[in-house]
Parts: C-alpha cells; sequence; structure tokens
C-alpha cells in the first residue's frame, strides 16, 4: 500500500506510505488558494492523545491572529505550513525517544486569511482525515530499515544535546552502552544505548532482531561480510555466536580497517574473535582489489540459509548512529541461497578480484521476483571492467530517460559522493539538476556542485549532507561539522508515482571503480510500495538540508552548533507571510514547486 488518498470539496491530501514515517501531500485547485494561509495538521496515534506537528516558522504577531493558546506559536494549528507536502517521522518531536508504531489519524485543514490577512480560526468543516499504519517496512518476504541520520537536527539536540558523542572519551571496543552519555537541556539523562536506538531508527532493529535471533536459537548459524565493524553492541553478539560455534565472519582488512604496529578496532576485534572462536566458528581477513564492502548478514538453518540482510548500513557506530543508511532484508529461499553462493564462494576462494569476476557469479543481474517477492534484480562486484560498464550503463540511461518520458517523471537519490568516482551515473545525475522537463531532487556528502531551487525554474534541487562551510546569517551559529560521512546511502529512484517505478540501491557506489574492485550487491527493485518509501527518505534529507545549504560558502566561520530553529529564525527576522503570494509557485506552470505539487499531491 504506497499511498492512502481521500478528498474532501476543494481538498485532496495524500497519505505515501515509507519505513515508520509518512509523506503527507496536499492539492487544491488554484481558485481555492486564494487567501490560503497554509496547512493546519493534526497527528493521532491510535489509542493516544492527538497532537498537532509543528512548524518551523511562526507569525511576527501571533496574537493578531486566531490561536490556540495551549500550543506554541509554531505549532501548525497557530501557525500554518507553507508547503504543500510534510514529512511526518514520530519521535522527532513528539512522543519521546520510543514513539507509537501502528494506526495513525492524520486531519489536514485549509487554513485562510480573512481580508486584513488576519488567521481565521480553524474550520472543521473543511478538514480531510484520513488513517494509515506508521510501521516499519515489510511487504511479502522483504523488509527495509533506515537509519535516522539527522544528527545535525533541531530533533536530535531535542531529545540529547548538540554536543552528544557517540562514545566516551578513550573508550575500550567493548564498552558498556548504558553508561550515561550526557544531560539534555531539560536536565534529562541520557544513555549511549538511547542515543543509538533514536538514531539507529528502524535499520538498527532489524540488523539486531536478525542477530539476536540467531542467538537465541541454537538451530541457527550466521555467515557475515563486514566492512567497518565496531558497534559495540553487536560485536558482543558476535564474540557469543564464536564461542558457541555458529559465526563465520569475512572482514575486510583494506588500509581503513588493518595496521600491523597500530591495530585499528577490526584487528583489536579479529584478536577477541580468535580467542573465543570454538568448533565452526571462524574469522578470515581479506578484501578484493579495493575493499571487501559488502555489508551482508546469512542466517542459515539445518536445512540452509533462511534470512539475509543487505543494503549501505556498517555495522559500526558511524554507519547505525550517525550516517544515513538503509537495510534489506530478505527471507525468500531463492535470494537466500544467492547470497549463500556469493559469501561460500569469496570463503573458499578469499577476496580475490581475478578469480571471483570469472566466476558467473560476477557475470551481471540476476532476476528474482514472486507472489511474495517484488520483481528486481541483484549483482554481485566485482565484475570485469565490461560488465560493469553494461550494469552502471543501464541505470545512467534509465537516468536519462526519465528527462523524456513526459508528465510526473522523476529521479530522487542520495548518493554518498556524487563528485568523486568513474562511470555514467554520476554525470547522468548531474546534468539531471540542469533540464527542467523532469523533476529532481538529490543529496550526497560532496559539497560543490550544489544545485538549489530557483523561483521560476524547474531545474532540479541538489544539496549536500555535509554543510561544514555553510555561514549562516546573525543569529545563527554555524552548523556543526559531521565527522565521516553524513549522507552514506547508494540509491537512486527513478519513476516514483508512475506505472515503471524503480530504485537502485545497495552497498555499490554506483562507480565503474568500485563495481570492477570491490566486494559489492547491487539491487534493482521494481516495486512501488518498495520505491514509495526510498522516495520518502530522499525528500525529507533534501528538505532538511537545503535550508543549511541556501547559505553555503567557501571558507572558515565558527563552527558551533546551531540554535533551536524556531528561536532563531524568529530572531532573524524571519516569519511566516500574511498573504498567498507564498503559494505562487505551486501553481506556475514554470516552476519547480508546481511540478513538486503535482507529483506528490
Amino acid at each position: 500500500m504506497a499511498m492512502v488518498s481521500k478528498k474532501k470539496g476543494a481538498l485532496t491530501v495524500n497519505a505515501y506510505v515509507g519505513d515508520a514515517k509518512t509523506l503527507l501531500a496536499f492539492n487544491l485547485p488554484k481558485a481555492a488558494a486564494t487567501n490560503l494561509a497554509g496547512f493546519t495538521i493534526e497527528t493521532e496515534p491510535d489509542g493516544l492523545r492527538p497532537y498537532y506537528l509543528y512548524n518551523t516558522l511562526q507569525f511576527k504577531k501571533p496574537s493578531q491572529h486566531a490561536k490556540l493558546a495551549t500550543e506554541p506559536a509554531y505549532s501548525s494549528i497557530n501557525a500554518p505550513i507553507h508547503k504543500f507536502r510534510w514529512v511526518h517521522i514520530p519521535g522527532s518531536m513528539h512522543q519521546g525517544l520510543s514513539p507509537f508504531m501502528g494506526k495513525y489519524t492524520y486531519t489536514v485543514t485549509p487554513r485562510y486569511f480573512d481580508a486584513n490577512e488576519s488567521l481565521l480560526p480553524l474550520d472543521p468543516k473543511l478538514s480531510v482525515s484520513l488513517v494509515t499504519k506508521v510501521l516499519p517496512f515489510t511487504k511479502g518476504r522483504l523488509a527495509l530499515g533506515f537509519t535516522r541520520g539527522f544528527t545535525q537536527s533541531q530533533a536530535f539536540s531535542h531529545h540529547f544535546s548538540e554536543k552528544a558523542s557517540y562514545k566516551p572519551e578513550g573508550a575500550e571496543l567493548l564498552f558498556d552502552t548504558s553508561a550515561e552519555a550526557g544531560v539534555n537541556a531539560k536536565g534529562v539523562h541520557f544513555t549511549f544505548a538511547q542515543e543509538y536506538a533514536w538514531s539507529g531508527f528502524t535499520a538498527r532493529k532489524r540488523i539486531f532482531e536478525l542477530v539476536e535471533d540467531v542467538v537465541q536459537h541454537k538451530s541457527l548459524h550466521l555467515d557475515m561480510f563486514a566492512y567497518d565493524l565496531n558497534e559495540p553492541d553487536l560485536l558482543k553478539l558476535l564474540l557469543t555466536l564464536a564461542a558457541q560455534g555458529r559465526v563465520r565472519l569475512l572482514l575486510d582488512n583494506a588500509g581503513l580497517h588493518h595496521n600491523a604496529t597500530k591495530p585499528k578496532a577490526e584487528d583489536e576485534f579479529e584478536q577477541l574473535f580468535r580467542k573465543k572462536m570454538k568448533g565452526d566458528a571462524d574469522i578470515k581477513r581479506g578484501h578484493f582489489s579495493s575493499y571487501a564492502h559488502d555489508k551482508v548478514l546469512l542466517v542459515s538453518n539445518a536445512s540452509g540459509p533462511v534470512r539475509v540482510l543487505t543494503g549501505s548500513t556498517n555495522f559500526s557506530l558511524t554507519g547505525m548512529y550517525v550516517n544515513s543508511n538503509h537495510v534489506i532484508v530478505f527471507d525468500d529461499p531463492t535470494v537466500t541461497a544467492k547470497y549463500a553462493e556469493v559469501f561460500e564462494s569469496v570463503w573458499v576462494d578469499g577476496a580475490k578480484t581475478a578469480k571471483f569476476q570469472q566466476s558467473p557469479l560476477s557475470g551481471g543481474w540476476f532476476p528474482f521476483g514472486s507472489t511474495k517477492l517484488p520483481k528486481m534484480e541483484i549483482s554481485f562486484a566485482p565484475h570485469t571492467e565490461e560488465v560493469a560498464g553494461e550494469i552502471l550503463d543501464g541505470i545512467a540511461k534509465r537516468i536519462t530517460s526519465e528527462t523524456k518520458a513526459g508528465k510526473k517523471a522523476n529521479v530522487l537519490f542520495a548518493i554518498m559522493d556524487i563528485g568523486r568516482g568513474d562511470g555514467p551515473v554520476r554525470p547522468a545525475l548531474i546534468a539531471l539538476h540542469a533540464q527542467e522537463s523532469a523533476f529532481s531532487l538529490g543529496i550526497s556528502d560532496t559539497v560543490s556542485g550544489i544545485k538549489l531551487y530557483k523561483p521560476g525554474r524547474r531545474t532540479g534541487v541538489l544539496v549536500t549532507g555535509k554543510p561544514a562551510n555553510t555561514i549562516l546569517p546573525p543569529p545563527f551559529d554555524q552548523v556543526a561539522r559531521v565527522r565521516g560521512h553524513q549522507v552514506h546511502h547508494k540509491f537512486v529512484v527513478c519513476g516514483f508515482n508512475t506505472a515503471d517505478p524503480v530504485v537502485y540501491c545497495g552497498s555499490s557506489n554506483l562507480a565503474a571503480g568500485g563495481e570492477a574492485k570491490n566486494g559489492d550487491n547491487l539491487l534493482a527493485i521494481r516495486d512501488p510500495d518498495v520505491v514509495t518509501a526510498f522516495a520518502i527518505e530522499a525528500v525529507a534529507l533534501v528538505d532538511h538540508f537545503q535550508f543549511l545549504d541556501n547559505y553555503q560558502r567557501a571558507p572558515k566561520g565558527k563552527k558551533t552548533a546551531p540554535p533551536k530553529k524556531q528561536d532563531a529564525a524568529a530572531e532573524a527576522g524571519w516569519y511566516l507571510s500574511t498573504g498567498d503570494r507564498w503559494t505562487l509557485p505551486y501553481f506556475d506552470p514554470k516552476d519547480l514547486h508546481s511540478m513538486d505539487r503535482e507529483l506528490f499531491g
């Protein structure tokens, strides 16, 4: 169920179902947008008290507008949202660290100004209510998980602190994650484990539920490909399995993860593992021409493989709790059998590039699909340069074809580094943002080549998740720099909300060099519900970072944490406008906002 839709009077509301998040989109005819003040959104988790979603801005003089005194000035009941869509992620500003998962009722009400541009009271006769489920994504034999990936956010500061760290200073590899990590602005003490559960979101849940299931059931066995590996609670579970003879681990030993004189975290873990391992447990270190870059957990019983987890998420503190990442879980026998075949090949032959390239496993796409499994293809690298070129050419051609696909054509993506890497995919994505025929939103960690929204233009938006050089106007402080990567995803959505959708995802960086030199797996999933979940992730990331990127500058500025968005915006003199001028771009066929409204609403 990719979308629930309801229409009442002039207003249409669409609720797109994602992975424990909802994209709400609204549509009105132009005539009904006269004097439109925005949209109020009320959210009601099943059996719990309803609440209003918060805006970022508020009116300059709230007393001159109809208001609900029990709500803050920036609540959408008092400050209607000036957009035709909004992504709701439970636990961001309401419900605390463990938000309700289940049935939600969303009530959206268009709000209007009177002749004096004063907000009129909410008219419930105009409201549209619809019901949908907000749950970790599962469909048939496939499940998804995403990290929250918003350490540079008011939500993170609200729950924790802008100074919060992800491990104790000087901590040992297997430190106690139940230890106190800090105190937030409200004086609430929080632990590292609480940070991890919130930041790791559903991706962490998927990883731990799989490994804990193996620990709890003695009939199960775990095989694992790992690149980064230092998440302490996960390491403890792996050591338990090592002592029980029920895990094999192929761990990357390229320079980032191995040093004979100054051991890396992976080197330390290898020694601990070897001391614990018994029976069939074993660990091997290796890498292909560049890296053993897969992130795979494969569960087997006496009859063979039964579950596999893959994706972009490294099994590390940054991979699970700082980076924006995804995981994909299959319990389909045909998919798990193929991953088991790949693991056995690499385990027996070692991470040898030439050997694997000569194997049929490296030959191209493997098709899958059934009544319980989406139609999709999976490829396993490293490939020969010829095969790598064919795979990437096909993706680039699909991206480019969207510019000729007509109304509602679109590309949405999140890729770690769009500025580096060879092959045709990155140039195709960069070129995408210069054209005006297909709707496009994208994010990477690259700080060059940013393309922000331009009023009166249909050109796409490309933002960075690492606005380290952002110079914000007073009274804003600079955003603290994220160590490593913020955006670690590698996915491209083409044709969201159309008859031919696809998402390319997995561990591959979508570069020719990586496809020929790394151990990787790349998936092309052609299912509208799965595509929708990835599309929502892209929209949420682009929306979040576009504000900061508007003030990207070349050098130096004081790197300190930002204040609350609402307070800072008010101090800077940024307020909600009074009047319907904000709606004009949404009805201008030459403006990207109009394409946005038509695609989602």
